[in-house]
């Protein structure tokens, strides 16, 4: 640990962000996956619905600076792509 103000302030606030990002992710993957299984099912219903969610929830991880937006992106793109094929 470090000795310096700052650093243990530095330290502090970067488990924080680190704790909120992981968070961020993992609900991401959650909403991510439940589109891919309705996809997989072929009830495109379901799939349309949890993609709508996705879409949000990877909007917004970008304005959060969870995601790089090129990457949310690419994202949005395939899914909507595989649901649109249903």
């Amino acid at each position: 640990m470090a000795n310096i103000k700052s650093q243990i302030k530095r330290v502090k606030t970067n488990a924080a962000r680190t704790e909120r990002n992981r968070a961020a992710k993992s609900e991401l993957r959650t909403w991510i996956r439940k589109v891919r299984t309705a996809i997989d099912a072929g009830d495109a219903e379901a799939a349309k619905a949890a993609l709508v969610t996705a879409s949000t929830k990877l909007d917004k991880a970008v304005t959060k600076g969870v995601l790089h937006a090129n990457r949310a992106a690419n994202k949005k793109s395939r899914l909507a792509k595989r649901v649109n094929a249903l």
